[in-house]
């Protein structure tokens, strides 16, 4: 196979894979922005009444975790003193 066949190969081969690729995007109801970012179009939102309540579980969570990572970091500096204060009272 000289340079040239194979160069006309790869062609079809990238040709066939994106008509391919296009076809099966079409079916699942993808599709593309001007930039080629894929968009699902067709989709229902949620009607799950759980997804809402585990929404605000998660956001409540996520503030408390935040509020625990606060304390954590900002006692650490009184903590650290008051160990090296009864250190000094150990002496």
């Amino acid at each position: 196979m000289n340079p040239f066949e194979m160069v006309v190969a790869i062609i079809i081969v990238v040709t066939i894979g994106k008509v391919v690729n296009t076809r099966i995007q079409a079916r699942h109801g993808i599709t593309s922005d001007k930039d080629g970012n894929a968009l699902m179009m067709n989709m229902k939102p949620s009607v799950d009444p759980d997804a809402d309540k585990l929404r605000e579980e998660v956001k409540f969570l996520k503030e408390r975790v935040a509020v625990l990572e606060k304390i954590a970091t900002d006692d650490r500096g009184a903590r650290d003193l008051e160990n090296e204060i009864e250190k000094l009272r150990d002496r």
